[in-house]
């Protein structure tokens, strides 16, 4: 029988050897290799929150993770959690009373989901996030300013509910820093700005916030250099935090070990298979098995056979290794899915390397506009991103170009790609991005209609000299405002007149899918029938969502993940006392 010691290949801790560790017991059981009290499968934000909620419950657990590289989508994410009155909030002052962010919930969910769910995530949501406070790595900050997705609904806050994990230097990892997952958070010669910091410096050109902002961003490269820093921010700040939580309370996480099936004995699931080091493992999930693993993402069959028309190619941002693997074992035990039609959509760009740029300030640009084929816009350009998407995909515009002109190009960034730099030549030659002189040659160079283009252009021209957009409401949102410019009457609307013109192919991305295992309130997978199948829970993108086809806020994909992993841990404790 092989014991809990692991090499670095399948393992990020040196710690966790069978000298050091609790958390498994080599051998117990016939034809178990390895048995904890409760095992986690993935370790993004989720599945490290549930192995710190099992052991303060006093658990033995286990996080195993397909990938060799450990932090998920989360890991490769904003970093943004959205759970109302954690202790971050608290601090700040933020007043908030649960009856609003409930009436806010129900808005937002439309009756899809159950009350006893929504009831869960409320109630459970701080006790949660003061269980990883209790940790002297878990430091937050309030996005202050940074507004709930929909602060015009019942109970939804202009000043948003939103923290972020203070930047973190990773080299206190050690051995772990070089297993956690990258992200493109990370700029050049180690500078990092954090969800605060973005939305300043995005204003570089026009105000002097903006540019206080690129004075510290250049202090911040020369520290680094001097201090030897490995600065990060967002979500890989976030797992860092989380993991060296796990390194401090001997949690052990093997790296490498992809589940190939869930164990069922007498109706109960008691474990999985895993590949480790090449071989079949079991290991045995005494009081349950929670299934963090991520959603279908990446997986070109089940997109196809779910997501509509235009949201089918992958355009994911969510972690490669994200197949459904979670979400097909349960569906083999009879677990009913929900929400599979749907997904974290995000408009996006995809560069010439391959790689996907998702655009989120970049849509409240005031000069620019977003229009499908016939050269119309379709919505309002600078919603929610999931919404804007919606919209998309309702009306089947599934080819859009943003065109904006060439004073909307020289004052804020787009795709990466800072103000008045010359867009790279890769980008025109692969037909991401089109220039000419006047719109109808834009038109014709892209495919658009041009009669109406010039049209939709002149009459939202006309809307920004009134600073009121009749058709679509863009700017009446204090959402839309946040990544907009605030010299202008409506910050997310300016005269497109300049010649010359550009126009950049958007995509239908998204931030990882939406559909998973149908669960109750204590996170317990659910058969089509209501029932409950014993021993399995899930979290994150592998269950389906609580936010239903909503989005909260910034991190309203991370904080049901957080909690939903707790309240599984807690109540498998419950079970097991009981």
């Amino acid at each position: 029988m092989a014991d809990a010691s692991t090499s670095p290949e399948t393992s990020t801790d040196a710690s966790t050897d069978a000298s050091t560790d609790a958390s498994t017991d080599a051998g117990t059981g016939a034809g178990w290799d390895h048995e904890v009290d409760f095992l986690v499968v993935g370790s993004g934000g989720g599945g490290m929150t549930a192995a710190l909620a099992a052991h303060d419950a006093g658990m033995s657990t286990l996080v195993v993770e397909k990938a060799k590289k450990y932090g998920g989508s989360t890991g490769i994410s904003g970093g943004g959690i959205w759970i109302p009155n954690n202790p971050t909030l608290r601090k700040a002052g933020h007043d908030d009373s649960r009856a609003s962010v409930r009436r806010y919930l129900d808005v937002l969910t439309e009756g899809k989901v159950a009350p006893e769910r929504l009831d869960a995530y409320v109630d459970h949501g701080p006790a949660a996030m003061e269980l990883l406070d209790k940790s002297r790595w878990w430091k937050l900050a309030w996005t202050k300013g940074y507004s709930d997705y929909h602060p015009e609904y019942d109970g939804g806050r202009p000043l948003g509910r939103s923290v972020e994990p203070k930047p973190f230097d990773t080299r206190k990892l050690g051995e772990d820093e070089r297993h956690q997952r990258p992200n493109s958070m990370k700029g050049p010669l180690g500078l990092w700005i954090t969800a605060a910091d973005y939305r300043d410096l995005a204003m570089v050109k026009r105000t002097w916030r903006g540019r206080w902002k690129s004075v510290v961003a250049a202090w911040r490269v020369s520290s680094n250099v001097v201090r030897r820093r490995h600065m990060a921010t967002g979500g890989r700040a976030l797992v860092a935090r989380l993991r060296m939580a796990l390194k401090d309370a001997g949690i052990p996480l093997w790296l490498r070990t992809p589940m190939t099936a869930l164990v069922v004995e007498d109706g109960r699931v008691v474990g999985i298979e895993v590949t480790r080091e090449g071989r079949t493992e079991r290991i045995r999930g005494r009081h349950g098995v929670l299934l963090a693993c991520g959603g279908f993402d990446h997986d070109p069959e089940l997109r196809s056979a779910y997501l509509p028309e235009g949201g089918q190619a992958d355009h994911s941002l969510g972690a490669r290794e994200n197949t459904g693997d979670g979400i097909v074992e349960g569906m083999r035990l009879g677990a009913a899915v929900d929400f599979m039609d749907d997904a974290w959509w995000m408009p996006s760009v995809e560069h010439p390397s391959g790689a996907t740029i998702p655009l989120v300030s970049e849509r409240a640009i005031p000069g620019q506009v977003i229009v499908a084929t016939d050269g119309r816009r379709f919505t309002n350009e600078a919603s929610p991103y999931v919404n804007y998407v919606h919209d998309q995909l309702e009306g089947k515009h599934l080819k859009t170009w943003c065109v904006m002109d060439s004073r909307a190009r020289s004052r804020y960034p787009f795709a990466q790609v800072l103000p008045g730099a010359p867009f790279p030549k890769s980008f025109y030659e692969s037909g991401l991005v089109h220039r000419a002189d006047d719109l109808r040659t834009l038109a014709r160079s892209i495919g658009v209609d041009e009669d109406n283009l010039v049209a939709t252009v002149e009459r939202f021209n006309g809307f920004a000299r009134r600073g009121v957009d009749e058709d679509f409401g863009r700017g009446s949102s204090a959402y839309d405002h946040y990544y907009g410019d605030p010299n202008l009457t409506n910050p997310n609307l300016d005269v497109i007149d300049k010649a010359p013109y550009y126009a950049i192919r958007i995509e239908i991305g998204d931030l990882g899918t939406k559909g998973g295992l149908v669960c109750d309130e204590h996170g317990r997978v659910l058969r089509e029938d209501g029932s409950v199948i014993d021993g399995l829970y899930a979290t994150g993108n592998a269950s389906a969502s609580v936010m239903a086809n909503e989005y909260a806020g910034p991190g309203a994909t991370i904080g049901p993940s957080i909690v939903f992993g707790y309240v599984a841990a807690r109540h498998a404790a419950a079970e097991r006392v009981g």
